[in-house]
């Protein structure tokens, strides 16, 4: 059994936040309100008289510019077109990786103690068993077959260290445990700059066991192309390739197309990562200043605050001031005296919060 969708729990306190009557700001749901920039959209233009299938390991084209940008902005070395695999969006193969890996009844799933939720499920569909970590090299490697790292994390924006993934990859590969390493906010740091499990200072120079998920869903506004990639470990990518060709589940061709103009460029990922950095500093300070605590919360697109109540308490404070944010028991019972804020407004709607808060 599943469990409840976590969304549908906030309705009351979105119709309480929406009769504020300067309308709601909604800081809940880490969805892009940017603009698509201009080139990334002239590129899936272009691409739009695609009447064919598209294949679900992509054009050349396309694993080309993922093999350059790993080497480009991760410092990965040795990538070849065999260690990339283009996903439908990160969301629907963390839901459907267990199950794709083969995993069932028996078999442990690993996470972390705050996590995004789809984790469990994933493990759910696939009928595994699941368990949350704080140090990922303290777990029980027996049947222990999928380990997920997330860095930066979502919700609380933690990052984890050279060192701490070095000796995370050291340890899984001891117990011939598979890491995936969910990485999709790893161009948003703040106040740390994350490292991917790619670099060679972290795996010694090899994919053996390792695979990174990388999504252009926030550092390109792509969340409604459903464009992302994994890269790693061949022979862990060769069997997924396979099984997602028995499954359809390819990318269209003209998101490929948008997703090679999108990692051939930088200009457009610095512009939107300044946005989110005026919104984080105005946020962050109202927040303050309001009587919240901030932890964590060096990179991602999130602030993870607390007044040291029940998440819910602060949810409907907030739903009173006309701002929705996300309850931290979301992520986990360890969340349940924090919430998540979203960088993911308007800077409109990010000025009127902090008039509010004021």
């Amino acid at each position: 059994m599943l469990p409840t969708f976590p969304w549908d729990k906030l309705a009351p306190y979105q119709q309480t936040a929406t009769a504020h009557p300067d309308g709601v700001v909604d800081l809940s749901v880490g969805t892009p309100v940017d603009p698509v920039p201009d080139l990334i959209q002239q590129a899936l233009v272009a691409a739009a008289d695609s009447p064919g299938y598209p294949t679900v390991w992509g054009t050349p084209a396309l694993r080309d510019a993922i093999t350059a940008w790993l080497g480009h902005r991760l410092g990965a070395r040795g990538v070849t077109h065999h260690h990339v695999l283009p996903i439908v969006g990160s969301k629907e193969l963390v839901a459907w990786l267990p199950t794709q890996l083969g995993l069932g009844p028996g078999d442990k799933v690993a996470y972390p103690r705050l996590a995004y939720p789809t984790y469990e499920v994933g493990a759910r569909l696939a009928r595994a068993e699941y368990e949350v970590y704080d140090d990922p090299t303290a777990l029980d490697p027996t049947n222990l077959k999928l380990l997920w790292l997330n860095s930066p994390s979502n919700p609380t924006g933690r990052v984890l260290t050279k060192e701490e993934l070095t000796r995370t990859v050291a340890w899984a590969r001891e117990h011939g445990v598979l890491v995936f390493s969910d990485e999709c906010y790893l161009e948003l740091g703040w106040e740390a700059d994350p490292v991917s499990v790619l670099h060679p200072d972290v795996n010694g120079g090899s994919y053996d066991g390792i695979v990174s998920v990388h999504s252009l869903s926030k550092r390109s506004n792509l969340a409604g192309y459903r464009a992302a990639f994994l890269a790693g470990d061949p022979a862990v990518l060769g069997p997924l390739l396979e099984i997602r060709k028995h499954g359809g589940m390819m990318t269209s061709a003209p998101t490929q197309a948008a997703v090679v103009a999108a990692l051939g460029d930088d200009k457009h990922v610095q512009a939107q990562r300044e946005r989110y950095a005026a919104r984080r500093t105005a946020l962050r300070a109202a927040l303050l200043g309001h009587g919240f605590r901030i932890e964590h919360s060096e990179a991602s697109l999130y602030l993870w605050a607390t007044r040291d109540e029940s998440c819910w308490d602060t949810v409907a404070h907030l739903a009173g001031l006309g701002i929705l944010v996300a309850p931290g028991d979301f992520y986990g019972e360890a969340g349940a005296r924090h919430v998540r804020v979203a960088l993911t407004a308007t800077d409109e709607r990010v000025e009127a919060a902090v008039r509010r808060l004021a």
